[in-house]
């Protein structure tokens, strides 16, 4: 089981009409423990609150989950990502978490690699709570790892993944290239990623200057931890993990959607044109945003819920 520990939230938005989020400590593949929040879906509220029973979000077998996963120095209870909760929740039960090495979870942040075990253990708390049809849902940094995840966590869990001979941007199924367990029933049915990078190491514009040095510098480390309240892992990759742009070819049939900001100061357009061309024809489809910035903090409501809408469309029936 993935959930160590469960509490409860001491409020909710609908308290007397849904039932009220709750708090676990789920446990990944690697050891680390993460914080999640689970919010049912708060869809037919106002028809209850007029004397309409409300159906909506009472039995997880047929409502479908988003499980959000936020930006570098984000967590489960920063405002933007808990606005996004709550756009996503009148149309699907919602799971936040934060990744090691921010908020409450423990460990430290892998910028990107070892978090695809925090994402795998929020979709299979999903599946345990009854759900049987997954979002996922990334922003960023959290864009990156949902590609990554829909690449290598499949619905048939035999755990497929890219073999260690082959490059690190070959987009080859093949047995176990990065060497983790395969954590059964991990895998999203529909792929939602925002405001992503289309490759590593990426030091083009000044923001993502400054995060490197951040993310590489003792004193980046001391300000991202003082600062930002992120604990980030001292050690480099190794292997480099699945670039994006190798992972999206690999997420195939699940359907994809690529969201991303034409200001955004981060990652300038040729990242999610790269990730749409890598998908090839009908594998993805891409939403370029006019006066979009980065991530969750730059998506508004209106485009939350259009995100919601999609990929609860495009989940199988």
């Amino acid at each position: 089981m993935s959930s160590v520990s469960e509490g409860r939230f001491l409020s909710s938005s609908v308290p007397l009409l849904t039932p009220p989020p709750r708090c676990a400590t789920l446990l990944t593949d690697d050891g680390v423990r993460v914080e999640a929040v689970y919010e049912p879906c708060t869809a037919g509220s106002a028809a209850a609150r007029d004397g309409v029973a409300a159906t909506a979000g009472t039995d997880p077998a047929s409502t479908p989950a988003i499980v959000v996963a936020h930006g570098f120095t984000g967590s489960a209870d920063r405002p933007a990502v808990r606005r996004a909760a709550r756009a996503f929740a009148q149309r699907a039960a919602v799971i936040t978490f934060s990744f090691r090495g921010h908020g409450r979870s423990g460990g430290r942040s892998t910028v990107g690699d070892r978090e695809v075990l925090d994402l795998a253990a929020a979709v299979a708390w999903a599946r345990e709570l009854g759900h049987t049809r997954i979002v996922t849902v990334g922003f960023s940094m959290g864009g990156s790892v949902v590609l990554r995840h829909g690449a290598l966590y499949t619905a048939d869990s035999t755990g497929d993944s890219l073999d260690d001979s082959l490059d690190a941007d070959t987009p080859v199924r093949a047995p176990e290239r990065e060497g983790r367990t395969r954590r059964t029933g991990a895998h999203s049915d529909v792929v939602v990623s925002v405001s992503a990078p289309a490759r590593w190491y990426y030091r083009g514009t000044a923001p993502m200057r400054r995060l490197h040095w951040v993310v590489t510098r003792p004193t980046g480390r001391l300000v991202g931890r003082y600062g930002f309240r992120t604990r980030i892992a001292t050690e480099e990759w190794n292997p480099v993990p699945l670039s994006p742009v190798a992972a999206v070819p690999l997420i195939a049939p699940a359907p994809l959607l690529l969201v991303h900001g034409d200001s955004d100061p981060y990652f300038p357009l040729d990242h999610p044109r790269m990730l749409a061309e890598a998908a090839g024809p009908g594998g993805a489809e891409l939403w370029l945003e006019r006066g979009m910035g980065h991530a969750e903090n730059a998506a508004d409501d209106a485009l939350l819920a259009r995100i919601a809408d999609w990929a609860t469309a495009a989940l199988p029936a």
